[in-house]
C-alpha cells in the first residue's frame, strides 16, 4: 500500500477532461498522471526509479553524478516487504528531478538522436516518436512535451521545435531536429526571445540519417 497518495497533491492547471471519463477522451495539465506512472513503474521494476534512470540512461550518456530525483517526504510503497520511495514528476513540495543544465542538455541530445548515444540505442526510437506525436485533444502537446508545429507554444520560435518546460517556461529543454539544436535554459525570463535569436543564428540543415 502506498503511504501517500502521490496524485492527490498535484495541482490541476486546466484541461478538457471530465471526472470519471474514459481514457483518451480528455486532456489535463497536472502531475497526477506522471506521479501515478512513477508509482506503477516502481512497482513493476521493483526498485527506485532513480536507480533505473542512472543505470539505463544517465550512465550511458555520460551524465554527471550531481543530479538527483526526489519524491515527497511521505511517498513510499511496499515492494517485497521493503519500503521503497516513489519519485514525483513535478517539483512541488521538494520533489522532482534536480539536474544541471548540461545534464539536461544531454537528455535533449539523446532525444535529438532518436534515443541513440554513440553506437548504443539507449531509448527506443519509437518512444521518442510517440513523445512528439500530437495529442488528439491537444494538438500542441505530446507525451509531456510541447510541440511548436503550429507555433502556438512559442509564436516566434521555429515550428520544428519541441520542448519540455516548467515554471511557466522559465525552465526549458528545447530540441529542434531541423537545426540539430538543443537548448537548455534555466530561470529564463525572455525564453521566447532566446529561442528566436539562437534559432536565427543556426541554419536548418538536411535531415539526419
Amino acid at each position: 500500500m502506498v503511504q501517500a497518495d502521490v496524485g492527490r497533491r498535484a495541482k490541476h492547471a486546466g484541461g478538457t477532461e471530465s471526472a470519471g471519463g474514459p481514457p483518451g477522451e480528455g486532456w489535463a495539465y497536472n502531475d497526477v498522471r506522471v506521479n501515478l506512472t512513477a508509482l506503477a513503474l516502481t512497482t513493476l521494476l521493483r526498485q527506485p526509479l532513480p536507480d533505473v534512470l542512472r543505470e539505463r540512461v544517465m550512465a550511458p550518456i555520460g551524465a554527471s553524478s550531481s543530479w538527483s530525483w526526489h519524491g515527497y517526504a511521505n511517498s513510499f510503497t511496499d515492494v517485497g516487504g521493503s519500503r521503497v520511495p516513489v519519485v514525483s514528476g513535478g517539483a512541488h513540495w521538494g520533489g522532482g528531478l534536480w539536474i544541471s543544465a548540461l545534464d539536461l542538455a544531454r537528455l535533449g541530445h539523446l532525444c535529438l538522436r532518436g534515443g541513440q548515444w554513440g553506437h548504443r540505442q539507449v531509448l527506443s526510437a519509437r518512444w521518442i516518436e510517440h513523445m512528439w506525436t500530437p495529442c488528439r485533444h491537444k494538438p500542441n502537446y505530446g507525451l509531456s512535451w510541447w510541440l511548436n508545429d503550429h507555433q502556438t507554444v512559442w509564436p516566434t520560435a521555429p515550428a520544428a521545435g519541441r520542448c519540455a518546460r516548467g515554471n511557466g517556461g522559465g525552465h526549458l529543454l528545447w530540441v529542434d531536429p531541423s537545426r540539430d539544436l538543443v537548448i537548455s535554459s534555466r530561470w529564463g525570463t525572455e525564453v521566447e526571445t532566446l529561442l528566436a535569436a539562437v534559432s536565427q543564428a543556426v541554419r536548418p540543415g538536411p535531415p539526419l540519417a
